[in-house]
């Protein structure tokens, strides 16, 4: 039988290797009937063997109101919470000092201090990093936490009340509250008067402003309208979470676009309470770490 690249013939012995051909050609070559070695039908009939005894010991089949237990009992949850018991165990000693200890002093027990810092960068990890970054350097919209620019302030009690309540964070009736209107989207402000208190804003920290900006114009709509949260001269306001214009450091960026996009739509981001997730050990040890990335205010 002849198909369209391919022919097949009857089974015969390949006079170059002496193993039998399947009868099937193609391009001139014949397929060799070559058997599967020993050792990996073996190796595949064990597979199999060890999946039904898989099934057979442990967790595996879904079913209407559960799943299969297994004959060994064994549950993933079951071994986490007995991981984390022992670890707690290995904890409790260092784990009931920091517990106890005011915070202030817990960076002068320098064994206490090591533990709350792992303890913290642990915690760092699991659950300020996303937004934070690894090291805590932050992003365009995440606060750069090893800088000295701290807009709700960076002392230690600071620190671990923004921790506990979080900012802007609505189930948590404690939390800071800091937003920042939206003058052009609302209607307070045109565009000119924005695009001119825009490069008025660059101004206050050294920045040129854009090429035929009116920073008369821009001058006295930051006074209306900004100074009362910023300051008079940009220095910002802790008790308020205003940014400090007046330094290089910006969160959403210093060009003229992104000054002139936060005055027309507002800003407002939001971090989450950690108070009821974290237990207070945790917090504590969170913000003697975070504090000790190199911008904490002493």
């Amino acid at each position: 039988m002849t198909t369209e690249r391919g022919e097949t013939h009857d089974h015969s012995v390949d006079p170059v290797t002496g193993t039998t051909t399947t009868g099937h050609v193609w391009d001139g070559i014949s397929e060799l009937n070559t058997p599967l070695p020993r050792w990996w039908l073996w190796t595949f009939y064990l597979t199999i063997v060890w999946s039904v005894a898989y099934w057979i010991v442990y967790p595996a089949w879904p079913l209407a109101q559960g799943y299969t237990k297994g004959l060994f009992g064994w549950q993933s949850r079951e071994a986490i919470v007995t991981d984390l018991a022992a670890l707690q165990a290995q904890r409790a000693a260092f784990g009931g000092r920091l517990a106890e200890a005011p915070l202030a002093d817990v960076a002068k027990d320098e064994q206490l201090f090591a533990f709350a810092r792992a303890q913290g960068k642990a915690a760092f990890g699991d659950n300020c990093a996303p937004c934070h970054g690894a090291g805590g350097g932050g992003g365009k919209g995440f606060p750069n936490l090893n800088d000295d620019d701290w807009l709700w302030g960076g002392k230690l009690e600071d620190i671990q009340t923004t921790i506990r309540h979080g900012i802007r964070w609505t189930a948590d009736d404690q939390t800071r509250i800091g937003t920042m209107p939206a003058f052009g989207r609302d209607g307070v402000l045109k565009r000119p008067e924005v695009n001119a208190v825009a490069s008025y804003v660059r101004t206050l920290s050294g920045l040129q402003p854009a090429a035929g900006a009116d920073l008369a114009l821009g001058a006295k709509v930051y006074s209306d309208n900004c100074a009362a949260c910023h300051g008079d001269k940009g220095e910002g306001k802790q008790e308020l979470g205003s940014p400090n214009l007046s330094d290089p450091i910006w969160l959403y960026g210093s060009d003229v676009v992104a000054i002139a996009d936060g005055v027309w739509n507002g800003r407002g981001q939001a971090m989450p309470a950690w108070s009821g997730r974290l237990d207070e050990t945790t917090i504590k040890a969170l913000t003697v770490y975070v504090h000790s990335l190199g911008g904490g205010a002493r």
